[in-house]
């Protein structure tokens, strides 16, 4: 383990309060809105909210703790969690079909980013109506969003220093409102018995309409394991235990003060006909309302920016494996693992503000909220089963383990569906949408590398080096560097040779080949170099992790800078007189950009599945732009992809007599 990953898995009264401000915003928001959702509008009922908390104890007891905080956080890859890296390591089993947990979560993961801001910031911002029971609180919450999205291109650097401190205040303050309420009905404790929550899903008819509210409550576990390599391990197992105290004295504290106010609805405590009441605000004295609403729209505030954050990360992770398309990734600040994409940026923005213009409250909302993570944590538990038996846990263990998971999750997916057609379909629109283009790309980079068609470097060496030397042949440039796409060392693809010898004969002193490889641990950054020819031609392979952004053109200065520092390459111009004054060769970069030929005949699906790709390449990011390259120094080639050729046509010619001679 690097010195990196020990310094932030060592547990310290600091690494404890950063855990708080980033690991637990979405899961730590929940008490916003899982006790409302439950109620809803109907008569309030002693047996339901008891059984309601202990479903929600044994959810976050076995869902949150145990599988999550004790089993999955034990899958990290060199420190760093989530769907993407826990395919990174299981995918060395070599089992056909692990790509589509993976591909699925990933976009239940993400779908969930665009629906958690609006929820979250909407649940906390209601409180004002309280105080104006009238107030459209739709513009608010489109401010509040805009304005957070705004600053990421800024970065988090400053702001992200308030996190823990405020999540600190949050949590705290979570745990005293429930405590208030406890002391006058300590007997609600008695939830905590498994038997509530078996009653209620077994007998009461309003059972299972209950469990999909109940889920709400751990919709944050997934982030918390996608967050992993910027705390921890060590420091969110431990947060955790004061974390989930907090939130079940709140969650009891709620269901005190409804159990005292049995036979009544969320209406008639708020005492406006058109707004039911919040429990969580109506734990609240009055006085302590207006501090209460402003720390719970921090809070929330803190959750978005959590879950926009992640999205960041998962699609910088989706694009190295090829996910994804090509997007701008930026840097804002000099924080490890902190990135900022203006494309999704945006497209989150505009997703929230369209959750939040349809549905316009947090009540409705909630039908929507849930059904697409549930999909992510069904893929997680997959994925977890090949991750035991990779590594050799207990035959009987693992079986027992994802039958348990598989179970709940499950049942928790069913008991969402009832949400399908009062919005759930939303969630799942985007979640399906995300996976389509995940899915085309991916199967597009698959088809063109199968019939991508390469070569020995050894047959060209003596042409290449007789090309080099050729000065009836202009210089193209000093140095000519082709990026490829070859994995083993002595192979080139045929249309680079192509483009070296006869689409335009190109002579240079040296011909450079650059090959990146995505490699399976996150952070790694490594190259190796083969001087395949003396002086003439050379290859540089990079290894970087699935979280490293390819910035080829400072990679590859460092590597010729470490060569010459070496002695192993003369890189100063080989023209006579700007040799003698030491000046540096031209670096010139070729880059080979494909398009699908019209002489193809391909089945009906590769012909859609390309005919998307090649849609969706129009407006990612260009190669040399991918790659990080200066366009100063970029040639972009167009060749044509000729995957499935038509059979050999019989042609006629017509002689100068008219008479037809028959072509073989």
């Amino acid at each position: 383990m690097s010195n990196s990953h020990k310094h932030i898995n060592k547990v310290t009264l600091g690494g404890l309060i950063v855990t708080l401000g980033i690991i637990y915003g979405d899961i730590g928001t929940s008490p916003l809105y899982v006790m409302k959702a439950i109620m809803g509008n109907f008569p309030i009922q002693e047996d339901v909210v008891l059984g309601s908390l202990s479903c929600i104890f044994w959810t976050l007891t076995l869902q949150t703790t145990i599988k999550y905080v004790y089993l999955t956080l034990k899958a990290d890859n060199k420190g760093e969690g989530g769907i993407f890296s826990l395919y990174t390591l299981v995918k060395r089993l070599k089992k056909k079909g692990l790509i589509v947990p993976a591909i699925i979560g990933g976009s239940a993961l993400l779908a969930d980013g665009i629906i958690t801001p609006p929820i979250s910031v909407s649940s906390a911002i209601e409180g004002l109506k309280i105080y104006k029971p009238d107030l459209d609180t739709v513009p608010i919450v489109i401010g509040i969003l805009f304005a957070l999205f705004f600053i990421q291109r800024f970065g988090t650097k400053f702001i992200g220093k308030f996190f823990g401190p405020m999540m600190l205040l949050w949590f705290g303050m979570l745990g005293v409102l429930g405590i208030l309420p406890l002391m006058s009905n300590i007997g609600v404790l008695k939830a905590l018995n498994p038997y509530y929550a078996i009653h209620l899903l077994s007998i009461h008819h309003e059972g299972f309409y209950v469990l999909g509210f109940v889920f709400l409550c751990t919709t944050g576990a997934e982030a918390l394991y996608s967050d992993m390599g910027h705390c921890g391990r060590d420091n969110i197992r431990v947060s955790w235990g004061f974390v989930k105290i907090m939130l079940v004295l709140n969650y009891f504290g709620q269901g005190a003060y409804l159990i005292a106010h049995s036979g009544q609805t969320l209406v008639t405590l708020s005492g406006d006909a058109e707004n039911p009441g919040n429990p969580f605000y109506l734990l609240m004295p009055e006085w302590f309302l207006p501090f209460g609403i402003a720390i719970a729209t921090s809070a929330a505030v803190i959750a978005s920016q959590a879950l926009i954050s992640g999205s960041f990360t998962l699609i910088s992770e989706a694009m190295r494996l090829n996910f994804w398309p090509k997007v701008s990734v930026k840097f804002p600040t000099e924080l490890k693992g902190q990135l900022y994409i203006p494309s999704i940026n945006w497209l989150l923005f505009i997703g929230c503000v369209f959750i939040v213009l349809h549905f316009r409250e947090s009540g409705n909302m909630e039908a929507a909220y849930g059904l697409a993570i549930v999909l992510c944590m069904l893929m997680t538990t997959t994925l977890l089963g090949y991750y035991m038996v990779m590594k050799r846990y207990n035959s009987i263990l693992i079986i027992a383990i994802i039958a348990v998971y598989f179970t709940i999750e499950i049942s928790f997916l069913i008991a969402n569906m009832s949400k399908f057609h009062h919005g759930g379909y939303v969630s799942l629109a985007i979640a399906g949408l995300l996976a389509i283009i995940m899915s085309v790309w991916y199967t597009a980079k698959k088809i063109r590398s199968e019939y991508t068609e390469f070569t020995k470097i050894a047959s060209y060496k003596q042409v290449l080096s007789e090309l080099s030397n050729d000065e009836s042949i202009p210089k193209y440039a000093t140095h000519l560097v082709y990026m490829t796409n070859a994995n083993l060392g002595d192979e080139i693809e045929s249309k680079i040779i192509y483009s070296i010898l006869q689409k335009r004969p190109k002579r240079a002193d040296i011909y450079w080949f650059v090959h990146v490889n995505v490699v399976d641990e996150p952070y790694k950054m490594e190259y190796r170099v083969r001087e395949i020819m003396k002086d003439d031609v050379i290859r540089v392979d990079f290894y970087l992790g699935f979280r490293v952004a390819p910035r080829i053109n400072l990679m590859f200065k460092q590597v010729v800078r470490d060569m010459v520092q070496r002695g192993e390459v003369d890189i100063t111009s080989r023209y006579e007189s700007l040799n003698r004054n030491n000046v540096i060769g031209d670096f010139k970069f070729v880059l080979i950009e494909k398009f699908l030929s019209y002489d193809n005949e391909l089945p009906w699906y590769e012909r859609i599945v390309l005919d998307i790709y090649f849609i969706l390449k129009k407006v990612s990011l260009s190669e040399g732009r991918a790659f990080g390259l200066d366009s100063s120094s970029v040639k972009v080639e167009k060749f044509p992809i000729v995957i499935h050729p038509p059979e050999d046509m019989v042609l006629a010619r017509i002689d100068e007599n008219n008479t037809t001679q028959p072509q073989n």
